[in-house]
């Protein structure tokens, strides 16, 4: 592979130099982040190693019971770890914007899965009482916020200093154990470790002579597929920049119809200019929601109906402006022999973001569709 791993794209903040070697992605284990992710999803709290371990839980699933357990790990009581324009909003006053993650410390009586889920959801009702205090993250917080964000959960956790013990007890616990330096490594890992599937021709209304390649991450079922219009590689091959879209997937857009966004029509739209030219490539990301997961834009879909913008609700359930990982589509490409594309789109931040990858952008090409009354907000 020759895509530059150092500027590949993802929301996670850069450990501190000097505090946390990050590991060769190429060499990373998936297996153990899979299945952390998946813990925090069903409410039980996961053991971050380092230096300095830490157990953390998501404010989000947490419940009775992963609470004891949580605290039967814990060196001291925890704090909730927030992305900071959601600590502002708990807060209701300024915090530094450009932390990794805001600590808060909470009321014994916020110590309950109700109301860790409430602080940590703005579509919930919200916990009336004494305004959380500020205090010193943890070590790895910014690896603990990034575990929740790959389980597709909202970015805040419980988190606490472990014991002495904590690996041997959560070992008896059959709790799991993470090295931070594996989560922070993960997004570019998991782009490196893509492996090509299947390939079959699917015939599609909008483009009838069209392939479909399906992508998968090892350990994990995750699965991106590559739309092949015509032949792009073979234009690939003779130096000709084939045209391409990365199309991240929508299922309320491209499935429902849904009349919130333009992603259906831009899905089928480019599909059909590419029938048009004869060649073009599809890639179809499974990152719903830029990202952030269905249930999670469904989430902002909410605070839309109060009156954010898409950009505003994602900061506000703590999320960035765009949690997409482009190596996925580089690597997608540099598989399939493409590396100059004309890339279909009216983002500069994609062109940004895959152009950083090694891929070259040769031109960007428009892709505007009206609004159609409902979503020209």
């Amino acid at each position: 592979m020759s895509l530059p791993i150092e500027s590949a794209a993802h929301s996670a903040e850069a450990p501190v130099p000097g505090q946390l070697s990050l590991p060769d992605p190429a060499n990373l284990t998936l297996r153990g982040i899979h299945r952390a992710a998946a813990d925090l999803k069903r409410g039980a709290p996961v053991l971050i190693t380092g230096p300095t371990p830490l157990v953390v839980a998501a404010a989000e699933t947490v419940g009775t019971a992963g609470l004891a357990e949580f605290n039967a790990l814990a060196a001291r009581e925890g704090v909730l770890l927030l992305a900071p324009v959601r600590a502002a909003s708990v807060r209701h006053r300024p915090v530094p914007q450009n932390a990794a993650a805001v600590a808060l410390r909470l009321q014994p009586g916020l110590f309950t899965p109700a109301a860790l889920a409430s602080l940590a959801d703005p579509t919930l009702p919200q916990i009336v009482g004494p305004v959380p205090e500020t205090t010193e993250a943890p070590p790895f917080a910014a690896a603990a916020l990034a575990l929740a964000k790959l389980a597709r959960l909202l970015p805040a956790t419980l988190a606490a200093p472990a014991r002495p013990d904590a690996a041997e007890m959560a070992a008896r616990l059959n709790l799991l154990a993470v090295p931070a330096a594996d989560i922070l490594a993960y997004p570019t890992a998991a782009a490196l470790a893509l492996t090509k599937v299947v390939e079959t021709r699917v015939p599609l209304e909008a483009a009838e002579d069209t392939r479909i390649v399906a992508f998968r991450v090892p350990d994990m079922g995750i699965e991106h597929m590559a739309f092949l219009v015509g032949r792009p590689e073979d234009a690939a091959a003779d130096g000709v920049a084939p045209l391409a879209r990365v199309h991240s997937e929508c299922f309320t857009g491209d499935l429902l119809g849904s009349l919130r966004c333009d992603c259906g029509p831009q899905l089928r739209g480019a599909l059909r200019r590419m029938a048009d030219e004869g060649a073009g490539v599809l890639l179809y990301l499974s990152q719903e929601g830029r990202g952030i997961g269905l249930a999670n834009k469904l989430r902002a879909y909410a605070l839309q109906d109060r009156g954010l913008d898409t950009l505003d609700a994602n900061r506000a359930l703590g999320w960035g402006a765009d949690e997409r990982n482009f190596l996925i589509a580089a690597r997608m490409l540099e598989e399939l022999g493409i590396r100059r594309i004309r890339l279909l789109t009216n983002n500069p931040d994609k062109v940004a973001g895959l152009s950083a990858t090694g891929i070259q952008v040769v031109t960007r090409e428009s892709h505007a569709f009206a609004p159609n009354g409902v979503n020209n907000r």
